[in-house]
């Protein structure tokens, strides 16, 4: 199985999630923006936490027009599996890969800390090795989390079971406490918290490697 790490300027958390699919037995490497094809035989494309290009205009929004999300969407429209997080999910936004916008924290602050979560649905290629409602641990490291997204948006989410996580204690303001989406086909996941930072206990906890796993199972079995 192979997994390509996107890297932009300002990422850092890419060398983080590559270590996430390397612990689930993923060969991962490193691509940077401005490549404009992935490596040959990837099955998921990873879009990690940071600061692309210093957050400037909107966050993720100049990343988004990377040569090689080019590449990324492609492979996402072929049915490929894509997985961003924190300033990842911001980008995936962005390119309208995954629906609604992430808008600065409602309290106004960058808040870094471990965050309880729920698991809203067991039903991707991401979330199947937990179960639906489980609680668990996951970090967040985020001034603009606050996940938006309008009625009609938010009804197709509800409908389609497409929110992957919640808040517990919703920390940015986010509608309906979501702290992940799914893309319509499934294979596509964006989440503010960052599952590569809680893969073994030295990092506070583990409740991370199991979405690493899950995906690694789905890929097997397909």
């Amino acid at each position: 199985m192979k997994a390509a790490v996107v890297q932009f300027p300002g990422s850092n958390c890419d060398r983080d999630m590559a270590v996430g699919f390397r612990h689930a037995g993923f060969d991962a490497s490193l691509v940077w923006h401005k490549e404009t094809a992935l490596p040959e035989g990837v099955d998921v494309v990873g879009v990690p936490g940071g600061f692309s290009y210093g957050d400037y205009l909107r966050c993720g929004a100049i990343a988004a027009q990377s040569p090689i999300m080019r590449a990324v969407k492609d492979f996402a429209a072929k049915g490929g599996h894509v997985l961003g997080v924190c300033n990842g999910f911001q980008v995936l936004c962005e390119t309208q890969m995954l629906p609604g916008v992430l808008m600065r924290n409602a309290g106004l602050k960058f808040v870094c800390r471990s965050e309880p979560l729920e698991v809203a649905t067991a039903d991707s290629p991401f979330t199947n090795d937990y179960s639906a409602g489980q609680g668990i641990d996951v970090p967040i490291a985020h001034h603009d989390g606050n996940y938006q997204i309008d009625d009609e948006g938010l009804t197709a989410l509800r409908s389609e079971d497409r929110i992957a996580f919640t808040y517990r204690d919703n920390p940015n303001g986010s509608r309906a406490d979501i702290a992940g989406v799914l893309s319509a086909n499934r294979r596509v996941l964006g989440m503010m918290p960052h599952p590569e930072r809680a893969i073994e206990d030295a990092q506070g906890g583990a409740d991370g490697a199991s979405l690493f796993a899950a995906l690694a199972g789905a890929l097997v079995a397909a």
